[in-house]
């Protein structure tokens, strides 16, 4: 036997690969993250020259040394280098808001296919309201982490090496080692700080994901809470997570205050340390007034953003934090693949063929131990047995949410592993037992079927699962919406409205799994004959619990255990005396004690 395929579990990534994984969006706006950073470096330049002209105005208007004149040339150079490096980066930010928006579409464009992609293994075990939260924390991630790294961590770096040069240029040494001492140190206790205090919001993300799951798993089955009255028991669920996110909350602001406490002093420091240096070559004639301005001005210029840098680094890591959970879903094993020679499929007559299938949705428990069956094209086959027998199994495996262990499952006589899954599904038309409907209109969920189709073709089909009068009765007619799952129709609505949705897509192979078998018998009646009519001359698989909705199957096929037991039409069944007689003998020992009743 084939080894089961096992979901591959994402491996850990580091904030690097993270942000590798980033880069690839952002490289197909390439001309304008280059003209993006040319702004950032105009405006840096003119930045930094503002400290350099107001020297010149101070010094020029230092009367110690000749008569005042006011400098118009360099107050008008001030004015002007204000607003180019306000307007440069203005300018920046308008050039790479493409790009950040347009990263940010992409990337969840990307994860919502990749989902929709991954198996139905996945999605069976995925907690929704989580999976939702990681998914809106790191697409808000992807927006911060490229503002701030573009428009302050980079212009800070820029700014650091421009001031130095000057420092070093002008001044002697140990202004700038004093000015890259206090970065280094301001740096490295940031940095260890940080990653600290990275658990304690991972701790966060983790704790607020959980609560987020309590509370829509709660909204989302409001009438089973309501059934047991345990409105109570989920609220205290809810509350024990909120808690536990509560005391990692405070331990992150705690250590925050801390971080920026720490960050403060750092700061202090240093720029205590340079202005006294400055102020005494002052008193010693060795720097005029107008250099201890520029100092002090580029000491403001450089810490002021600095000492943003420490919120701006955290909120990047916290980002990265965020955006991690987003990229492991894109890491996630796709575990049903199209081989690269994948062909479409086409064609309107279906023969399915299942031989000797091997199959469990976990190696420790076989659900399928060599079925065959065959459904000549055209024909209706019937497979019926216990719960747990693996009769909507056989579905999934047709679908191919599912490859089998072992054996083949053919159409036409070709593997569905060499279809394309997109084609394949495509010839498929599912009534499920349970139909689950989208919060929207009745229109939309017929017209979901076979997406654009006009109008008159979902009246036609509303016709055919004969929902149309109901429809008409309704205030909103076609607009009327079906609310969260379709809870606001009854039972036999939501099918007819699965049916309808079924013959709009027209499709040569019919899956009906135990369609009618949560309806009353009168509503059951009238589905089995709309099914019945719309399954004539097309390959049909009915999966059915109710024997008497399929005694004019073309064959009936009995499981047990995983295994074929019995076949045959449903009149030979019964005179064999075999696992298919009892069955109906059950049911209709029970139907008969139910009308007593």
């Amino acid at each position: 036997m084939a080894t089961t395929p096992t979901p591959a579990k994402p491996a850990s990534r580091n904030d690097w690969q993270t942000i590798r994984s980033l880069l690839p969006y952002l490289w197909q706006y390439k001309t304008r993250v280059v003209v993006a950073l040319s702004l950032l470096v105009f405006a840096k330049f003119a930045n930094v020259a503002v400290p350099l002209v107001l020297k010149g105005i101070v010094d020029a208007l230092d009367g110690s040394k000749a008569a005042l004149i006011l400098p118009l040339s360099l107050v008008l150079a001030y004015g002007a280098l204000r607003l180019c490096s306000s307007v440069f980066g203005e300018l920046r930010d308008a050039v790479f808001a493409k790009v950040t928006q347009g990263a940010i579409t992409r990337i969840a464009l990307q994860v919502f296919d990749h989902l929709n992609a991954l198996s139905l293994r996945f999605h069976l075990e995925r907690q929704t309201g989580g999976m939702s939260r990681d998914i809106d924390r790191g697409t808000k991630g992807i927006a911060f982490l490229l503002n701030f790294t573009l428009f302050n961590i980079l212009p800070t770096l820029v700014e650091i090496v421009l001031v130095a040069a000057i420092l070093l240029k002008k001044y002697d040494w140990y202004f700038a080692a004093i000015t890259f001492f206090t970065i280094v140190i301001y740096i490295a206790f940031t940095l260890g700080i940080t990653e600290w205090r990275m658990r304690f919001r991972r701790e966060m993300n983790e704790l607020d994901s959980k609560a987020n799951t309590k509370a829509v798993d709660a909204l989302l089955n409001y009438e089973t809470v309501k059934y047991f009255n345990n409105e109570r028991w989920e609220a205290a669920r809810y509350e024990k997570s909120l808690r536990s996110w509560e005391d990692a909350s405070v331990k992150n602001q705690v250590s925050l205050s801390f971080l920026n406490a720490g960050q403060a002093g750092i700061i202090a420091l240093g720029v205590t340390a340079l202005v006294w240096l400055a102020a005494n070559e002052v008193v010693h004639g060795r720097m005029t007034l107008g250099d201890l301005v520029l100092v002090n001005a580029f000491l403001l210029q450089l810490y002021a953003p600095l000492n943003f840098l420490g919120f701006v680094y955290r909120e990047i890591k916290h980002s990265l934090a965020d955006m991690e959970k987003m990229f492991t879903l894109l890491n996630q094993n796709t575990e049903v693949k199209d081989s690269p020679d994948a062909r479409e499929l086409k064609t309107e007559h279906a023969a399915i063929r299942f031989e000797n299938v091997d199959f469990g949705y976990d190696r420790n428990r076989q659900i399928l131990d060599g079925v065959s069956l065959s459904i000549p094209a055209g024909h209706t086959v019937a497979v019926v047995g216990a719960s747990g027998a693996g009769k909507s199994t056989l579905s999934r495996l047709l679908y191919r949410f599912y490859d089998v262990w072992d054996g083949h499952v053919t159409i036409n006589g070709t593997d569905l592993r060499e279809l394309t899954q997109t084609s394949l599904r495509g010839h498929i038309g599912i009534v499920p037992q349970d139909t689950v409907l989208f919060n929207d209109t009745i229109y939309y969920n017929i017209a979901y079927g076979k997406p654009g189709s006009s109008r008159e073709e979902v009246i036609e089909a509303a016709k055919a699962a004969h929902i149309y009068e109901f429809i008409q009765k309704l205030p909103e007619g076609f607009d009327t919406m079906v609310g969260e799952r379709g809870l606001k129709l009854s039972g036999g609505e939501k099918q007819r409205v699965a049916i309808a949705r079924t013959v709009l897509k027209n499709p040569p192979i019919l899956i009906f799994d135990e369609a009618t078998s949560a309806l009353d018998s009168k509503t059951e009646k009238a589905i089995q004959a709309e099914l019945k009519a719309i399954s004539a001359n097309r390959t049909t698989l009915v999966i059915a619990h109710r024997l008497s909705t399929i005694a004019d199957a073309d064959e009936i096929i009995v499981l047990d255990g995983g295994k074929v037991v019995e076949r045959g039409e449903h009149r030979a069944l019964l005179e064999a005396n075999g696992a298919y007689a009892r069955l109906w003998a059950l049911q209709q020992h029970d139907e008969a004690e139910g009308l007593a009743v």
